[in-house]
């Protein structure tokens, strides 16, 4: 499968009539598939260990998915193997008071990975063009009435897409996932999270309200996409339905960007080098004292 036909960087417009959530892949497929995610898995245990030492560039992996749409489940399984040393992962959820006290963006720059690590963001600052949009909770904020125009979200865009050329720009690395669920989908899973005691945890009433708002979302999702995608910040639209399908291309994207970044130990310098068989000899030394 080429995971590029899921990626989106502004050149085609992505729809969600165009969009299949099930994938094109066959079931018996399946465990070829799961077999070669596990590949991808041990290559990226390596790539990250000498992306962490390397300490060049940073890298950042946002997802976003309505909910139910499976991001949790895909992080700690992808993410798997990987040195949590080298990981800051951050769970964006409803604004606190002293982040609604700051521009929608302040909350996300002062968790950005620093040079040698991988951020993840679970949800985003794109939750102020997705739920912000879809509730005008920009009416309700804290900010003068000059900026509660009808304008504001087309401003975030911009503001957005400035904000991830600037990241770019100073040495860090962007990928943004959508994953797609299809509202079927994502009733069988609250479904699954009421009658099984063990998720009962997951489900909670607000989950109901939102799915209310399931057409005004989609909007919301293929306008961000689009206004926001571009070659050094692409989106990949998931395909989701399929949580095996979905974790697969997911592995496939980040291993890919991996690849491209193809970090290196750093040299270690000639000047040090000579000194090391010194260094070996009196720990050798320091052994055979002890007997």
């Amino acid at each position: 499968m080429n995971i590029d036909n899921y990626r989106f960087t502004g050149k085609e417009k992505f729809s969600f009539e165009d969009f299949n959530t099930k994938g094109k892949c066959k079931i018996p497929d399946k465990e070829r598939l799961i077999q070669k995610e596990k590949g991808h898995i041990l290559k990226m245990m390596d790539f990250q260990d000498r992306f962490y030492a390397d300490g060049n560039e940073s890298l950042l992996i946002i997802f976003q998915a309505m909910d139910a749409g499976g991001k949790d489940g895909a992080i700690k399984h992808v993410m798997s193997g990987m040195n949590p040393q080298g990981i800051d992962v951050t769970n964006f959820k409803q604004p606190s008071t002293e982040e609604l006290a700051h521009d929608f963006l302040w909350r996300a720059v002062k968790v950005l990975p620093r040079k040698g690590k991988i951020g993840i963001f679970n949800r985003s600052y794109y939750e102020d063009v997705l739920v912000g949009k879809v509730h005008e909770l920009y009416k309700s904020q804290n900010f003068p009435e000059r900026c509660k125009t009808k304008d504001v979200i087309k401003q975030r865009y911009e503001q957005i897409v400035n904000f991830e050329k600037y990241l770019w720009e100073n040495g860090m690395r962007l990928v943004k996932f959508f994953l797609c669920i299809s509202k079927e989908e994502q009733k069988k899973r609250f479904l699954s999270r009421i009658d099984d005691s063990a998720k009962n945890w997951k489900f909670s009433e607000s989950d109901l309200k939102e799915r209310g708002y399931w057409d005004e979302y989609m909007k919301a999702y293929q306008d961000a996409i689009n206004f926001t995608a571009k070659e050094h910040a692409a989106w990949y639209v998931i395909p989701s339905d399929k949580k095996w399908l979905a974790r697969f291309l997911i592995s496939e994207a980040i291993l890919k960007i991996f690849e491209d970044i193809n970090p290196q130990y750093p040299e270690f310098p000639n000047e040090k080098k000579d000194k090391l068989f010194v260094y070996k000899e009196c720990l050798l030394a320091e052994k055979i004292n002890k007997k």
